[in-house]
Order: C-alpha cells, then structure tokens, then sequence
C-alpha cells in the first residue's frame, strides 16, 4: 500500500510493475514516448462537445476543438477562432472577425458557417444537450431549443460571410466573452459528421480545428494527442504529444506520478486520504481555491424527498467541518452556499443553513416521521471513483442514522453508470460536484433551471425559473446580484433542492522547476497547449525532450 512508502521508489522493478499496469493493453499501439504524460482522471465519455458536461471529458475536447474565444493559463478567455470582437453600444449584438489563418485539420479554413451548423445542432431538441441552456442569452435560443420555433435563423447567430459571425443576444450579458469560451460553443466539422455519425470522434476520422489532434483512443488505457499542424497557433504549442491516462485510482496515479510515469496530475479526487496531509507539504503539491462546490442532490420527484421539510431535515443535520478535517484534508471550505466564495464581483450570497438538530428533527416529524419511524431507507447513491466519496458517504449515513434516526443504504456505481443514473433522475440522495464554466454566479445557478439538462433533482419551480430570467434582463450588476441571491435562497435555504457541502481547492501535481504553463485559478482551466518544459524533467522509460 502506498501510505507504506517513503514517497520514493527504491526498487526498479516495482517501478516498471507499477508503469505497466497503468499503460498495458492488448494489441498495436504508439510505442513512442509523449512529451507530456497526463493522469486526467476517469476515461473520457464522450468528445461530443454537445454531448459533454465532465472536467475530464472538457480537457480533451478544448484540445481537439476551438471556439471564438479561448482560455488561457490563467483561466482568462482570449481571442480564439476570432480576433477580438466588436460590441454594440447597448452590449447586444457581439461581430466575430474570423483569423484568415483558422483552418480544419483537413486543410479546409474554419468558416462562420461550421459555428452556424454546429450551434444548430446543438440547440436541436433532439440532440437533448445537457448544456444546452448556456446558449439561452442568445436571442431565440431557447424557443428554439424548446421547440417553440422551429427555424434556426429565427435565432441570433448570423453569417455575413465566411469570415463573420454576428450573435444577438437577448439581453446584455457582461460575462459573454468568458462563456463562449467554454467547450458547449465549440465547433465540429459538420460535414464529416454527417458523413460519419459516431465514428467521427474515432482516431483517424475526427477533423478538429485545436491545437492537438486524436492520434489513439485506447480504451482504459490512453488517449494520445499529437500537435495539429494545421492549427493557427501551432508554432506557440510546445508539448508535440501528450498521453493522457484514465486512471482512476488514487494509490495507482500517485505512484505513477512519484516514480516519474506520469508528469502531471490534476484531478483532485486521485489524492488518497490517508496521505492528504503529508502530501500538502510536498514541492510538488499545488493547490488553492477555485469555483467548485460538492454537494448533494435530492430527487424532488420520488417520496418522501418530494417533501422540501424532509430536505430541509436532511441538511441542517450535517457537520461539514468533520467532512472536511476528518475526510478530505486538503484545505477544503465547508460550504452553506452553492456559489463559492469569490464568484462574481463582490456577489454576497445567502447564509445558507446552518447546522441544527432540534430543528431537524421537528421538520422531519412534521412531515410524518418522528425520530425516523415510518421513514424508507435512504439509499444514497455515490460514484467507486473517488475514495474520498466512499468516506463522505459514511459520514452522512452515521449522521441521519444518528441525529434523525433514518437508515441508509450506501449504493456506488462506476462513474459513467452513476452519471446515467443522476441523469436520469433514478436516486433517492446522491453526491453531485460542480465547477464553474466562468466566474458568475449564474454559472452555478441556472443549472436548476426547469429546462436545464444539468439539473438532474427532478425540481421545478416557475418562480426560480422567473428569478434567474429575471436577473438576466437585468443590466444593473447590484440589483441582478440581488436577484440572483433571492434565486439562491429559494434553492438552498426554502426548497433545499439541494445541501451543500464544501468548495473545492483545485489540485495539480506537477515539479515547478521542469514543468511550466499550469497556473491556479478560479476556473480550474489548464489548457494543453499552454503547457511547456523549462528545463529537460526526468523521466522513466522516455527520452527527454
């Protein structure tokens, strides 16, 4: 076990045991090294940007494709496809210029048109994306997506010429630059999808416009990115190749890491427990606050969780401050709040609830089950991802086995199994996470809204909804905040759709004298292609660059 090793290797067998059952697979496969070896966590899902809503899937496809706008190291968008955008006086209407040196991996340049297609696709109701109300602030988007109308240039997003996008929106949205940076507005070659449906996103048929192409998708194996030529930046991508491993076992992708297996390592589940203090006194340990919240989902729809005093019961009876400093042990923040400290410009979220017994326990008898009796068990469902998750899990069941006298059952499912059974709503409580797609509050808001793929507690609420479209016609930043945090209120303190439970510190492994471009910050952002040696590392089994 590793909590037995010095953090170091002495036996150069076991490192090659170790880095072998990490990278093996059956058949022919690219033998020659990466320049950047990456553990990203679980395996990717998909690189559908339609399709997409995990970290881990997001790192991949902002690799293979590019938007109008980009992130950088800092996690700040920049021009992408486009140079830097004209805005319209009342801040409505955004003229996209295209860069003449934007081109397909084909060859073929990268046009206004492939936007156009593919934000078509996106917003069809039948390719049901999760994300696809991140589009609502253009004009028409919803209708659309909703089916309200039914023709696509009824929406916003126009062409000019092959060169230009203009977008409308429907109301002013300060933040727009920063949200069309994220991977839901990431174009595909449409043509070659059309032409090949899902074998599209395979190795050797997947036409991208970013700065890496699909090489080799292995299976719980590897993914191996290679420098795109064709990409318009590509003279600044240093990494010409980069591995990223599916691993998903903390014990395994530290010890990768540690005897030079693997460069990098950002997911921050992969930390294992037991080693978290130690580990935070390391050179190679980088951590610090970012917008991310794990919290709890209720399923709204199934009894006796239909019943908000039922909710209200669950959550005022949790000790974050045990799950922080007995379970996690990373520097986390309890959290009262869904939004994290720092989103926005100066937001001031709602107190959220504080812990209290009595109080739960009236609740609970008020809707039918004093001290627990009558009450089903409580199944709560997690992913076997992440240790950590296993640990939280049992802390929540000895506290509503304790304090409100519920039995639960604890359910994990491997990770894709678990993210098909949030989204499909079929849970009674369940663990749930989520990072900002750009600093506002709105980020981690309109995730509830009734129309939101993302939303995945079965809750509905006419008022909220009209709360967050409320906020969004808003051009004055102190009264939308306003807005915004009674929309918070409702979901966290009157409905309690949801309990938080703490903000995340983002986490990388990485030794700062070799590796360079990985930068902290708000948004958890670490392109690939910002990503460069200073100085040759050492490395097992791979020549240095």
């Amino acid at each position: 076990m590793l909590r037995s090793l010095p953090f170091r290797f002495t036996s150069l067998r076991l490192v090659t045991a170790v880095c072998a059952l990490a990278l093996s697979a059956c058949g022919d496969r690219t033998t020659a090294p990466a320049d950047l070896v990456f553990i990203n966590g679980a395996e990717v899902g998909s690189l559908d940007p339609a399709q997409v809503s995990a970290q881990v899937d997001g790192r991949v496809v902002t690799s293979l494709f590019e938007g109008l706008m980009r992130y950088n190291s800092q996690g700040r968008a920049e021009p992408g496809v486009s140079l830097e955008p004209s805005v319209s006086p009342d801040g409505l209407t955004y003229t996209f210029p295209f860069r003449d040196t934007a081109r397909w991996s084909n060859g073929e340049p990268v046009t206004s048109r492939d936007f156009m297609l593919s934000w078509n696709r996106f917003l069809r109701p039948a390719t049901a994306a999760d994300y696809a109300s991140i589009f609502y602030c253009i004009k028409n988007a919803e209708a659309y997506n909703t089916g309200t109308i039914t023709d696509f240039n009824e929406v916003g997003v126009k062409a000019p010429d092959d060169r230009t996008l203009v977008v409308t929106l429907e109301n002013p949205v300060p933040y727009f630059k920063d949200l069309i940076a994220f991977m839901a507005f990431c174009p595909i070659h449409v043509p070659s999808f059309e032409k090949l449906g899902a074998a599209y996103f395979k190795p050797g048929q997947l036409v991208g416009n970013g700065p890496y192409q699909l090489k080799e998708w292995r299976l719980n194996d590897r993914i191996r990115l290679e420098r795109n030529p064709t990409y318009w930046d590509a003279a600044n991508v240093k990494m010409a190749s980069v591995d990223v491993l599916p691993i998903d076992n903390p014990s395994t992708a530290v010890n990768l890491f540690l005897t030079g297996g693997s460069d990098l390592m950002m997911d921050k589940g992969l930390i294992p427990n037991a080693l978290a203090d130690e580990l935070r006194k390391k050179p190679y340990f980088h951590h610090k606050p970012f917008l991310a919240t794990w919290f709890i989902r209720f399923n709204a729809k199934r009894k006796p969780y239909d019943d908000p005093r039922v909710r209200k019961a669950l959550t005022l009876v949790l000790d974050r401050d045990r799950i922080v400093n007995a379970v996690t042990r990373l520097g986390e923040v309890p959290a009262f709040t869904i939004t994290p400290p720092g989103t926005g410009d100066n937001y001031q979220p709602p107190a959220g609830l504080r812990p209290d017994i009595a109080e739960a326990k009236r609740l609970l008898a008020a809707a039918g089950f004093p001290d627990g009796r009558g009450f089903p068990v409580l199944s709560f469902l997690y992913p076997s991802k992440f240790p950590s998750d296993r640990g939280i899990a049992v802390e929540l069941q000895s506290m509503w086995q304790r304090h409100l006298g519920i039995t639960v059952a604890l359910t994990s499912e491997e990770y894709k199994t678990y993210l098909d059974s949030q989204k499909k709503v079929d849970y009674d409580v369940c663990r749930s996470s989520w990072v900002g797609d750009y600093n506002d509050p709105n980020t981690f808001l309109d995730m509830f809204l009734t129309t939101s793929g993302n939303n995945r507690t079965g809750w509905s609420s006419a008022a909220y909804d009209a709360l967050i479209s409320l906020a969004a016609a808003e051009a004055d930043a102190t009264k939308r905040y306003a807005i915004l945090k009674q929309a918070e209120t409702q979901l966290i303190e009157t409905e309690c759709v949801i309990a938080p439970v703490y903000h995340y510190v983002g986490v990388q492994f990485y030794q700062p004298e070799f590796l360079g471009g990985v930068e902290a910050n708000l948004i958890d952002e670490h392109p690939l292609r910002c990503m460069f040696w200073k100085q040759p590392p050492p490395r097992l089994g791979r020549t240095n660059p």
